[in-house]
């Protein structure tokens, strides 16, 4: 479920930097629309809590990869 969650914010990313782009071209400057800056600030906070997600899934052990060059004792060494 976590690795999912992952998945949903990092498309959220993209679709969100893809607004902010048709944002960007669409206003050209203009500084009474303020979708460009909105855009942001939800790519910002998108962002953070994809960074939490990944923090909270490492302590928890939930994410990880197991790589041979590991130091971490296995079964079979200690016995």
């Amino acid at each position: 479920m976590l690795k999912g969650l992952i998945v949903l914010l990092m498309i959220a990313l993209l679709i969100t930097l893809g607004a902010g782009l048709y944002f960007l071209m669409i206003d050209q400057g203009d500084v009474k629309k303020t979708r460009l800056v909105n855009s942001l600030r939800v790519r910002v906070g998108i962002a953070g809590t994809l960074m939490a997600l990944i923090v909270y899934g490492v302590a928890t052990g939930q994410l990880g990869h197991p790589s041979p060059w590991d130091a971490r004792p296995t079964s079979e060494a200690t016995e």
